[in-house]
């Protein structure tokens, strides 16, 4: 029997397309975003030119963080099909941080309310905050969820937090509608200095953001993830309140959990070492050394990628400033030179990085420098000259460089006629030795003021100031009529008597008629000023008259007065001493020196000394030699005396050569 042939393979029915957008949509409802691409993907092997497909597909990478991977097939595809993916294409080169890109793509686009939110997110993430509000604020017709979100955060990154208020009054929202609105006003409080309003505010922020995240279901990780930011700006309110220590806890548990939030770890982190200032450098420096990165093929610096696209460019600028800072204190200044150079770059529009570089140049001692740094980037920026020529003046001065320093002071003319400013420039001028260019600085400031329709005039202050330093000076006339004029307009006494005083070096009659208006002092008046000049002058008695008001008497010299009485106090004595049984009295020779004390008794002498060591029956060299000098010396020789005396031998030695 012939075998059976075998049966064929039967294909694999074919899936239609309905079903295959069935399982897509379900994969794209349960957020499994890999899964839609690879349908996706099996929908464009049947019907290639399906936009809706494709729409699928970019939208499934770009929810599963494949931003790379989005935008190469929505190039690959434009250029097939006739599709406008331009929105698509934009938002990508947002999440790649390609900011000026983005916005070129948006141009060609037909502005809605989607272009035109993506457009304010570019615009803030870019710093321009002003231009990002003016976005929202068109927006505020469109029904747009959670809108108003954006637009307070937006105004308070524009330093326009006086703003809020009012915006959220037009919209008719509260605050506490979210826990996300009341963070952001309560950041808007925080920008107007209501510490302990924001504070109560963030308090409600986190139990509203507890209670809705818990009515989505969330694990309590997750949960305390999204609240990290309010935690960390309670600390930071803690912080401005003056609870240090506060601060100081809650920033340290927050690092120490390393919450996947990394914005808020940064943040906590430079907060931190902010607070401690200089201590524990060495700790701070290698905290935020983890979250810089240093390129190595043009010496630029970046972020971590997770803080690079979520920081605003303010909080990037204080992490680099506060290492920079660092570097400073740890006198690290190579380190420091490199990240102060590569700086301007990174914040070109921020005056704060020429101002480090002065501070390397300065911790250098090399003064010279800082100047000719801060006064090239003032002529370059006049707009932003102030702050710069502030810096220059203070290290001029502080180097001993009065001229420069006064120099750059009078370029900054909002401030020039103001008084502490006039004292500055004088002190400096006398530094220098231009008292001509003193007097004129006062003389300018005198004009302003005189002119001035302010209520809050300094004419009086800068006038009596004046007088005085030109009395100092030897500029006499001028100052007396200043002094004049400060009497005649302000009927000041002080002006009164330096008027006097001046006068009586020129002008003894104008002295004279001005002397008259003094107020005589009260119990002087029948003084003989004649007998006063030939006196000694007064002398200062402690608790002595004070002439004060007509409603003080003042005293005779020949009044007694009261006897101090000096208070008794209890004898002192030593540690464990009982007065009640003090014991045998103490030797009344006890100051004495032992020599001169009644018990003394000397030393005897040691008559071992001289004894003789060695065998039995020996005699020392020195006996033997004494006796052969003796031997040799004439017997009658009595009132002589030997050199040396002859040792006597001991008692031992003697009873044992006896016996023989």
């Amino acid at each position: 029997m012939a075998p059976k042939a075998k049966p064929k393979p039967t294909a694999a029915p074919a899936v239609s397309i309905e079903d295959l957008f069935t399982t897509l949509n379900r994969h794209i409802q349960r957020s499994e975003y890999e899964q839609a691409v690879k349908v996706a993907d099996q929908v464009l092997s049947v019907a290639p030119d399906d936009e809706d497909a494709i729409q699928c597909k970019i939208v499934s990478l770009i929810k599963a963080d494949n931003i790379d991977d989005a935008l190469s097939t929505i190039v690959a595809l434009s250029k097939k099909f006739p599709f406008n993916f331009g929105f698509f294409k934009a938002y990508c080169l947002y999440r790649q941080n390609k900011l000026d890109d983005a916005l070129e793509a948006l141009k060609s686009l037909e502005k809605d309310s989607a272009t035109m939110l993506l457009e304010s997110q570019i615009l803030f993430r870019q710093g321009n905050m002003d231009a990002s509000v003016d976005v929202y604020q068109k927006l505020q017709k469109s029904k747009i969820e959670s809108l108003e979100i954006n637009l307070v955060a937006g105004l308070v990154s524009a330093g326009r937090a006086s703003e809020v208020q009012g915006i959220m009054d037009s919209m008719r929202v509260k605050a506490t509608s979210s826990f996300e609105l009341a963070y952001n006003t309560a950041c808007a409080l925080i920008e107007k200095n209501k510490y302990s309003d924001a504070e109560q505010l963030l308090l409600s922020s986190r139990r509203i953001g507890q209670e809705t995240l818990m009515d989505e279901n969330l694990p309590d990780d997750e949960i305390e993830i999204e609240l990290a930011p309010i935690a960390v700006q309670l600390a930071y309110v803690q912080q401005l309140l003056g609870n240090k220590q506060e601060a100081l806890a809650s920033y340290t548990d927050l690092i120490k959990r390393n919450l996947p939030d990394e914005p808020s770890n940064a943040v906590a982190i430079n907060n931190l070492i902010a607070l401690k200032g200089s201590k524990d450098v060495s700790d701070g420096l290698k905290k935020l050394d983890r979250l810089i990165q240093k390129n190595s093929g043009d010496q630029s610096f970046h972020l971590v990628p997770g803080l690079e696209l979520k920081l605003s460019p303010k909080q990037k600028e204080a992490i680099y400033i506060n290492r920079m800072l660092l570097l400073l204190h740890s006198n690290k200044i190579d380190q420091a030179h490199e990240l102060a150079d590569a700086l301007p770059q990174m914040f070109p529009t921020s005056v704060t990085p020429v101002l480090l570089q002065a501070s390397v140049f300065v911790k250098e001692n090399k003064a010279g420098k800082a100047e000719e740094l801060l006064w090239k980037y003032a002529e370059k920026f006049p707009d932003k000259s102030k702050i710069v020529l502030l810096a220059r003046a203070q290290i001029a001065a502080a180097a001993g460089h009065p001229q420069i320093a006064s120099e750059s002071l009078l370029k900054i003319p909002d401030i020039q006629h103001m008084p502490a400013t006039v004292a500055t420039l004088v002190s400096l001028k006398e530094r220098s030795g231009d008292i001509e260019g003193a007097s004129a600085v006062l003389d300018s400031a005198i004009t302003y003021w005189s002119n001035a329709m302010t209520e809050e005039s300094q004419l009086s202050v800068i006038m009596q100031e004046a007088a005085a330093f030109k009395v100092k000076h030897g500029k006499k006339e001028e100052a007396l009529k200043l002094f004049e004029k400060l009497v005649k307009s302000h009927n000041s006494i002080e002006a009164l008597v330096g008027l006097i005083e001046t006068a009586a070096y020129t002008d003894v009659e104008k002295a004279e008629t001005y002397e008259k208006k003094l107020k005589p002092l009260p119990g002087l008046t029948s003084v003989d000023v004649n007998a006063l000049e030939k006196t000694s002058g007064a002398k200062y008695v402690e608790n002595g008259p004070h002439l004060g008001n007509n409603n003080v008497e003042v005293h005779e010299s020949k009044s007694k007065e009261k006897v101090k009485r000096k208070r008794k106090r209890k004898p002192r004595y030593p540690k464990g001493f009982d007065p009640a049984n003090p014991g045998p009295p103490p030797d009344p020779e006890r100051w004495l020196p032992k020599r001169e004390r009644s018990s003394y008794r000397p030393k005897r002498k040691d008559k071992r000394a001289a004894q003789i060591r060695g065998s039995q029956g020996a005699v020392a060299k020195e006996a033997v030699n004494a006796g052969n000098t003796k031997s040799s010396q004439p017997s009658n020789a009595k009132g002589s005396s030997s050199n040396a005396a002859q040792p006597k031998p001991s008692s031992k030695s003697s009873r044992k050569k006896s016996r023989n």
